[in-house]
C-alpha cells in the first residue's frame, strides 16, 4: 500500500506539471489578441480581387483596355473644327473683300488733345457680302505718285475683328497723327492717300483735302487702327 500511495503521488505530480505546461503554451499563443493593430500610413491594397483597383488618391481607377477614347465616351468629337480629306478648311479667303469690290474715302477730322483723327472708310460696292479684318495699308503721295514720309505705323494693343460687309455697308479704320503746328514736325501736302484693303495688293486712291501732314522730324509718325463696322462718323 505504501508503494501504491507513492506511485499515485508521483502520477498526480506529473499530471499537474503537464497541465501547467499546457497552460503556459496557451498563454503564449494568445498574447497578440489583446493588442490593437499597428497603424500604418499610406493606402492599403484592395482586400478583394475586384477588376477595378484603387489609385494612391483613394479614387477608383478607370479600367484600361476597353478600346474607347474620352471623346467616344462623351459622345463628342476628338478633333476641333471641320476638315475635309484630313485637311482643315477655311472660308476666310473666299469671303474676303477684294480691292475691286470696294471704294475708299476719308471722313472728316475729329481733332483732340493735339491729335488729328480721320476715319479711313471702305465700302462694299459689290453684289455679295464680304469681309475685312485687321489693318489697312496706307501711304501719302504727291501728284506724281511719290510717297511722302515713311509708312504709317500700326497701333499697338488693338484687337482685330472680322467685319462682314453686305452690299453698300462700310468699315472704318482710324488714321491719326500729331498736329504739326504743335509737334514742330516737317510737313508736306499730299495730293492723295493710297489705301490698300487687308490682305490685298492693289490700292485705292483717295484725293486728300485735309492739308499738310507730318513727314519727318519730331512726332512725325502716322498711325493706323484696325477696321470696325460703320463709317466712324
Amino acid at each position: 500500500m505504501a508503494h501504491t500511495s507513492q506511485s499515485l503521488r508521483r502520477g498526480a505530480a506529473l499530471l499537474a506539471s503537464t497541465v501547467a505546461a499546457l497552460g503556459l503554451l496557451t498563454a503564449c499563443g494568445n498574447g497578440g489578441q489583446g493588442k490593437s493593430p499597428e497603424s500604418v500610413s499610406g493606402t492599403a491594397a484592395p482586400a478583394t480581387g475586384n477588376a477595378s483597383s484603387a489609385d494612391s488618391s483613394g479614387t477608383s481607377a478607370v479600367p484600361s483596355g476597353n478600346g474607347s477614347s474620352a471623346a467616344s465616351q462623351s459622345g463628342g468629337s476628338a478633333t476641333g473644327g471641320s476638315s475635309t480629306g484630313g485637311t482643315t478648311t477655311s472660308s476666310a479667303a473666299a469671303t474676303r473683300c477684294h480691292t475691286s469690290e470696294l471704294t475708299a474715302s476719308v471722313g472728316g477730322n475729329d481733332p483732340g488733345a493735339g491729335q488729328e483723327n480721320f476715319p479711313v472708310v471702305l465700302t462694299n460696292k459689290s453684289g455679295r457680302s464680304c469681309t475685312v479684318r485687321g489693318f489697312p495699308g496706307a501711304a501719302f503721295v504727291n501728284a506724281s505718285g511719290t510717297q511722302l514720309g515713311p509708312d504709317p505705323q500700326r497701333e499697338s494693343g488693338t484687337t482685330a475683328t472680322t467685319v462682314t460687309l453686305k452690299p453698300g455697308q462700310s468699315a472704318w479704320a482710324g488714321l491719326t497723327f500729331s498736329n504739326p503746328e504743335i509737334s514742330g514736325a516737317k510737313t508736306a501736302t499730299p495730293a492723295a492717300l493710297l489705301v490698300t484693303p487687308p490682305d490685298e495688293k492693289d490700292s485705292l486712291k483717295v484725293t486728300w483735302k485735309n492739308g499738310a501732314v507730318p513727314v519727318s522730324g519730331n512726332a512725325s509718325s502716322v498711325r493706323l487702327g484696325v477696321f470696325s463696322a460703320g463709317t466712324g462718323a
